[in-house]
């Protein structure tokens, strides 16, 4: 490696995959150990600027006989040739990191399952100051593949008309795959990218676009490639009077209730609003339960599921009926979302109620 500033550096790095190597016992904590030939007292162990957050996994030794000598340890850490040895580790590692992924997939896939959630944050870190390094190594498991992919990949697949990348969040790649939001696409033969890691879309939201494709999830907004054809058109306010009925029976539970352009055999979802989905709820109520951030909740009916015809029954004939089936959908609606139930003892008699 050389420049105007380097003559001469000799970098000996490594991946831990969790094996004792020689260069692991020259080391007492994780990063790049620097050191200068001449001089054994000017040693540096677990110099921190040599490697960013999102690289911390390498492991390795930074060796040269042109660095400073006349200079304290304190004022070596923010030396500029460590910070010219820094970018050009950083450009390194990228690049065989890259080169692992074109030439040895399986292997990357290894790497990967260990290390990147690593990569994901370092997309995030500092206002993603770094997502154009990193964005070309992500992956993510595919609906249509049945296997990570890279976001290359995917633009590579999408068809001619497709907008957007769609993707879907959850706790697990099988409860992602049953939800009903994803169907409609599937059946269209659009591939969605399930997320199943609370930082994939804080990911998502930094990167915003990839190759000029938003992002965009299944599960909290409009989706035009979704919408069922075989649907007829509904005039907005034909079915007005039930979806009013259903905003009053739930009251601020909700923000919204809408017909549906999303759902094809299930009878309701709920859609989380502009910003702050359901499994980032989720992830801010694990880690501030007292903060009292939620998504805004938007119910979602379908109106050609038979479900929706008895409710729409009950509005006109047993209101109190219909306001007991207006409940039982909204409660139906937070479990698929995995929300949890504020009443689970009341939502298990209703069902009993409506079964006699």
């Amino acid at each position: 490696m050389q420049n105007e500033h380097l003559r001469n550096v000799a970098i000996i790095a490594h991946v831990d995959h969790g094996k004792t190597t020689l260069v692991d016992q020259m080391l007492k904590q994780g990063g790049v150990y620097r050191e200068n030939q001449e001089v054994v007292d000017r040693v540096m162990d677990k110099c921190a600027d040599l490697l960013p957050e999102h690289f911390r996994f390498v492991h390795g030794v930074a060796d040269s006989p042109d660095l400073s000598l006349n200079i304290s340890r304190e004022l070596l850490q923010h030396d500029r040739q460590l910070k010219v040895i820094a970018a050009n580790l950083e450009k390194k590692i990228k690049a065989e990191l890259s080169k692992m992924l074109k030439d040895e997939r399986e292997e990357y896939e290894t790497f990967w399952k260990n290390f990147g959630r690593q990569l994901k944050y370092g997309v995030v870190a500092e206002y993603g100051a770094h997502k154009d390094l990193l964005q070309d190594l992500l992956l993510f498991y595919s609906s249509t593949e049945k296997k990570p992919v890279t976001l290359d990949e995917y633009v590579s697949r999408m068809k001619e008309d497709q907008k957007y990348i769609y993707f879907a969040a959850g706790e697990t790649v099988e409860k992602i795959d049953r939800l009903p939001q994803t169907e409609i696409l599937k059946d269209n033969g659009t591939e969605i990218l399930y997320f199943t890691e609370e930082v994939d879309e804080f990911a998502a939201q930094m990167m915003h676009a990839y190759k000029d494709k938003e992002f965009r999830s299944v599960l909290d907004s409009e989706i035009e490639e979704a919408a069922d054809k075989e649907k007829t058109e509904e005039s907005p306010d034909e079915r007005k009077a039930v979806f009013d009925f259903v905003k009053e029976t739930l009251g601020d539970a909700v923000k919204s209730v809408k017909a549906s352009k999303k759902l094809k055999s299930h009878p309701v979802c709920l859609t989380a609003g502009e910003n702050l989905s359901f499994e980032m709820e989720k992830y801010f109520a694990a880690v501030q339960p007292d903060s009292g951030i939620k998504a805004e909740r938007i119910l979602e009916l379908n109106t050609a599921h038979p479900a929706f015809a008895a409710l729409e029954q009950a509005v006109t004939d047993d209101p109190e009926k219909a306001k007991k089936y207006a409940t039982l959908l909204y409660d139906q609606a937070l479990l698929i979302a995995g929300m949890p139930l504020e009443d689970p003892s009341g939502y298990t008699d209703l069902v009993c109620e409506l079964m006699r």
